[in-house]
């Protein structure tokens, strides 16, 4: 499934990249045509963080994303990494008491915060107070009532950004006004970026948001519906992983990183991927054989002594054909999503316990009897055994389809 997003770079005076705005795109097509803002918004924040990768897209520069006021009240975007991530309040936002409060949350907590499209009317002013950046539409706002607005905020740390730049007559116009941020048709038109996603199961998002919606939080129960869709358990672990956090060691089994979120982070994380995912993707036969090797290598982990390594031995069979999900070679995709090491190496052929776990689990699925055959005796397991976990992972697959 291809995943799309538009960026458009915005340019400090001197032409020099300062950001880029990310915009919501369902297809090469460059127009925005979402009929719901926040599932829009969902899918920019899921598919420039979680999929594409910020590094990626912009190179070490900020991205902006536009916010609803329904996110700025649930408080879900403290999730996003506030040295990297600017949030653009759109101006259907109505400043009521309870935004107010959330941005100067969200600026104690460190994000930028911009005002888009602003025309100003006395009830914005405590909005105008806290922004770092107002951002005017350049060919809708005459002239005067721009020059009124930079004036009326000259007392403020507050910098102005003229959108829908599209000569070099109106950059120029802009420069003199005072504007410190550029961006329109001028610069460069948003270009469409676009990468390859995991489906998520409708149905394992589903059990997903009942689970975190229970008054006390099961992790055993989270963890196993997170662990049935290969989509979600592989969002997560990028999460977790994301320089947001800074964790020195890497966080490898999704039970791990439930249990350092939190519930509080975990239903955030969730209601973004949720909004995302509902709305698209099916399940397929890669998704199904993932599922199938994940459980398998697990179930043959603890049959051999290696209980304590079940839950990496389940990540990587589930990320075994992560590289075929996202047509991507899959060591670009292990440095988005750090496993351990052990881990790492199986999945990149490296001979280990665990690249013998998968290896045994992909000739079962081949029917590969001579390397089943050796792969059973170096591991001491019988055959009938064997057999016998193959076709309880087929089964645990099937009801978890």
């Amino acid at each position: 499934m291809k995943v799309f997003v538009a960026r458009q770079p915005i340019f400090e005076q001197g032409f020099r990249v300062f950001a880029y705005e990310m915009l919501f795109r369902q297809s090469e097509v460059n127009a925005y045509n979402a009929a719901d803002g926040e599932q829009a918004t969902a899918s920019v924040i899921t598919n420039s963080l979680w999929v594409m990768g910020l590094d990626y897209l912009t190179n070490g520069k900020r991205i902006f994303i536009n916010v609803t006021e329904r996110m700025l009240k649930e408080n879900a975007l403290s999730l996003l990494p506030p040295d990297q991530v600017v949030l653009e309040i759109l101006e259907t936002v109505e400043p009521d008491a309870e935004v107010i409060e959330s941005c100067r949350k969200l600026k104690r907590q460190g994000f930028m915060l911009v005002l888009d499209d602003f025309v100003f009317q006395p009830r914005f002013q405590p909005l105008v107070e806290i922004a770092d950046i107002i951002k005017v539409d350049f060919l809708t706002t005459g002239l005067l009532e721009q020059e009124r607005l930079i004036r009326r905020c000259e007392h403020l740390p507050v910098r102005f950004l003229a959108e829908k730049v599209e000569t070099n007559e109106q950059y120029e116009q802009a420069l003199r006004l005072g504007y410190d941020y550029f961006q329109g048709y001028f610069f460069s038109k948003p270009v469409i970026l676009s990468a390859k996603d995991i489906p998520a199961n409708k149905l394992s998002i589903v059990k997903v948001l009942q689970e975190i919606r229970r008054p006390e939080l099961q992790l055993d129960k989270l963890r196993n519906a997170i662990q049935k869709d290969v989509s979600l358990a592989y969002k997560l672990l990028a999460f977790i992983n994301s320089a947001h956090f800074g964790f020195k060691s890497q966080i490898g089994s999704i039970q791990q990183a439930l249990a350092l979120l939190g519930k509080k982070e975990i239903v955030k994380w969730m209601s973004l991927v949720a909004l995302k995912e509902i709305a698209e993707g099916k399940s397929d036969e890669l998704l199904m054989n993932s599922l199938v090797r994940g459980r398998l290598c697990e179930l043959v982990a603890v049959e051999i002594g290696l209980v304590r390594h079940r839950d990496e031995a389940f990540t990587m069979g589930l990320f075994s054909l992560v590289d075929a999900l996202l047509n991507k070679p899959l060591a670009d995709i292990l440095k988005l999503l750090p496993l351990p090491e052990a881990v790492q190496e199986a999945l990149l052929g490296r001979e280990n316990a665990f690249f013998r776990l998968l290896e045994l689990a992909r000739a079962c699925e081949r029917g590969d009897w001579p390397i089943i055959q050796s792969y059973a005796k170096r591991m001491d397991i019988e055959l009938a055994k064997l057999w016998e976990l193959v076709l309880l992972s087929i089964k645990w697959s099937k009801e978890n389809e």
